[in-house]
């Protein structure tokens, strides 16, 4: 390691590196929580750009180079990096890591896959030096205003950062919305899991407004009033908030409605398929989450679906239904399938922090998502319920609170999800929750033609029910049964 040299006082509590809109909001909501930022951009402009109109707001030590940079920052260092995932956060890396002493920490609070944050943590481990994974949601009134931070990492890094990021994260009830989730790559597990879920969460959302509108004809503007009605009882959230403020919001320039003059192919950063990708590693199902991604791949196909209308056609049939009641069945179908979304999402959590020996507190990842991140919502509340009462919990499903919310919405959900298919409405989000939510319940499954199958034809032998042991047919022979135990 190279001890840095400067004309610079090491003053700041912490430094950040990478100010385009999240880590200039960054820099600025830690500064105004009055600690002394280092504040570095490899273009210089940013840098002095972010000092000129905002200095007033609290104190910044402005450095045009990563040697100046490092040198101002007291030890052990602490430095955010807010810069594009993958390369070149890992250029940022390199060029600071001969630059800092042993204990000194490096912080990636960028949305990193969490495998990178494992492979970047053991490179730094060798060289003496903390990497601390550290996922932040809120977007960039979040940044600016008080995100949810979800920092992993060891203890050190945790009782180093700790001040910094209690006092710029949102707060709930006198509750910071931040917390240490674990060693390794915990943070990032966990902010790919939230993302997982903010998937499921818009999916659900657009399905009902789909499903108001083509079958219980109802225009964006009436739909955006459901949704104000919806936000005041237990659906209340961020999103659900957002979402009437779109659907009321009229083009500038048509003077239509402006959610019929934005194209309906939806972009991905990539967090969903991590989120699916991880799943499938582990096995646990998260099919809201999955037919979310998908959902989203299947709208940018434009040129297939183009194609398929001009096959099949692309008018629905029609069904007569009462509005008033379409539109609650529809609001009781959405608060169930959320449910199994974030019980899936938790699941994931549950099984990455096993597999990784993170020791992640569920119950403490309801708390800090209820401020401050996308999926902030009323809802978090009852999941911080459950786990207290249960941290052992099996599945969310099965906390009373929300055993008997889907039990009171399940009659509805199924009406919801028949009607969808007999209109020809897609519903892939509300549809597989159900069938999840079916498949659960169910005391005996096809599994077992499903494994009598792979035994007939790859002798991959299965289990019996009346008996211990593991077993194979003599398929080709005379059907007697050998024990492979």
């Amino acid at each position: 390691m190279a001890d840095t040299t400067s004309t610079t006082d090491a003053r700041a509590t912490i430094g950040l590196t990478g100010l385009a809109v999240m880590g200039r909001n960054l820099a600025r909501n830690i500064a105004r929580q009055g600690h002394t930022i280092a504040v570095h951009n490899r273009t210089t402009e940013k840098m002095t750009s972010l000092v000129e109109q905002f200095g007033d707001e609290g104190d910044f030590v402005p450095t045009e180079t990563l040697e100046e940079f490092v040198a101002a920052i007291e030890r052990p260092r602490a430095i955010v990096i807010m810069v594009k995932a993958g390369a070149p956060t890992d250029a940022v890396i390199d060029e600071l890591v001969p630059l800092l002493d042993p204990d000194d920490i490096v912080v990636d609070a960028g949305n990193a896959h969490y495998d990178d944050t494992v492979r970047r943590e053991a490179a730094l481990a060798e060289k003496d030096l903390h990497f601390v994974g550290m996922g932040v949601s809120g977007g960039e009134e979040g940044a600016l205003n008080g995100p949810s931070i979800m920092p992993g990492g060891s203890e050190h890094a945790w009782e180093r950062l700790r001040p910094v990021l209690t006092s710029i994260a949102a707060e709930v009830d006198g509750t910071p919305c931040t917390t240490h989730v674990g060693p390794g790559a915990a943070g990032h597990f966990v902010k790919m899991v939230h993302n997982g879920i903010e998937y499921a969460d818009m999916q659900l959302i657009a399905e009902s407004y789909d499903l108001l509108r083509t079958v219980g004809g109802l225009e964006p503007a009436e739909i955006s009033q459901v949704f104000r009605e919806w936000n005041d009882g237990d659906l209340e959230s961020f999103l659900i908030d957002i979402t009437a403020d779109v659907l009321a919001h009229t083009d500038g320039d048509t003077g239509a409605p402006f959610v019929d003059v934005v194209r309906d192919a939806a972009e991905q950063k990539g967090t969903g398929r991590w989120t699916v990708q991880s799943a499938l590693d582990l096995g646990v199902p998260v099919t809201g989450i999955a037919e979310a991604t998908f959902a989203r791949s299947i709208s940018g196909h434009t040129e297939q679906r183009a194609a398929a209308a001009q096959t099949f056609g692309s008018d629905l049939a029609r069904v007569e239904v009462d509005r008033d009641t379409f539109v609650d069945q529809v609001r009781a179908a959405l608060y169930a399938s959320k449910v199994v979304a974030y019980a899936q999402g938790f699941d994931q959590i549950k099984a990455g922090s096993e597999e990784n020996d993170w020791d992640v507190d569920l119950g403490d990842m309801a708390t800090i998502w209820r401020g401050g991140c996308i999926i902030r919502a009323q809802f978090l509340n009852r999941i911080v319920d459950a786990y207290a009462e249960r941290a052992d919990l099996p599945s969310l499903l099965v906390d009373p609170y929300f055993a008997d919310a889907v039990r009171d919405g399940l009659e509805a959900w199924r009406e919801v999800v028949a009607t969808a298919a007999r209109v020809g409405v897609p519903t892939p989000a509300f549809a597989s929750s159900l069938a999840y939510f079916d498949a659960l319940r169910r005391d005996r499954l096809p599994a077992a033609l499903i494994q009598g199958l792979r035994d007939n034809f790859g002798a991959h032998t299965y289990g019996r029910t009346d008996r211990e042991g593991t077993f194979h047919t003599l398929w080709a022979g005379d059907l007697s049964e050998e024990d492979q135990s």
